[in-house]
């Protein structure tokens, strides 16, 4: 696939262990290598800074999407090529996804969470059919897939809702899972 748009969902913080910053700065490298587009929060914290920077430095293309009430708690990143205010999260998370083809889950935080849900109950209801890939890195998502099959387990959900995802313990392997999408 070529002139991708990836939507990378990740923490404002970049977490406990350097492993997380490490992949956000690989990853955000390998999309602008490829001349794909970045999508993201807009923030220059955390590992949403970390992919930005890192995608920015290989000459990367970049669209950022942050509210106005995070514009100082995530230090918006203004010198993106696309930088959009939204009045809400809401309304940042519809146009991140209105506006990339597939969506990467770094680790992070209650808000990265929100993100995946959403656009996992997105694609289990048939609203889309975008690749979904969850990036575990050192195992950070293994609790959650714990709590998915949880769910499976006791009938909230079909055995499908994880076929609607792909987990990816490396960062090439999770973009080996987007270009095969």
């Amino acid at each position: 696939m070529t002139s991708l748009s990836i939507c990378v969902f990740c923490g404002s913080r970049s977490g406990a262990n350097p492993a997380y910053e490490a992949d956000a700065t690989t990853l955000g490298q390998a999309i602008a290598q490829k001349n794909w587009r970045l999508v993201y929060g807009a923030g220059d914290v955390g590992l949403m800074g970390a992919v930005a920077r890192s995608n920015q430095a290989a000459s990367g293309k970049t669209f950022g999407v942050i509210p106005t009430h995070l514009l100082k708690r995530e230090v918006g990143k203004t010198d993106l090529d696309q930088f959009v205010v939204t009045e809400n999260m809401h309304e940042r998370k519809k146009v991140m996804f209105m506006n990339c083809d597939a969506i990467v889950l770094l680790p992070g935080g209650a808000g990265s969470l929100d993100e995946f849900f959403e656009v996992l109950t997105w694609r289990q209801i048939g609203l889309h059919d975008k690749p979904i890939v969850l990036l575990n890195t050192e195992n950070y998502w293994q609790p959650l897939l714990a709590l998915l099959d949880h769910i499976i387990d006791q009938g909230f959900a079909d055995a499908s809702l994880k076929t609607y995802f792909t987990v990816a313990d490396t960062v090439e392997t999770a973009l080996s899972q987007l270009e095969s999408a």
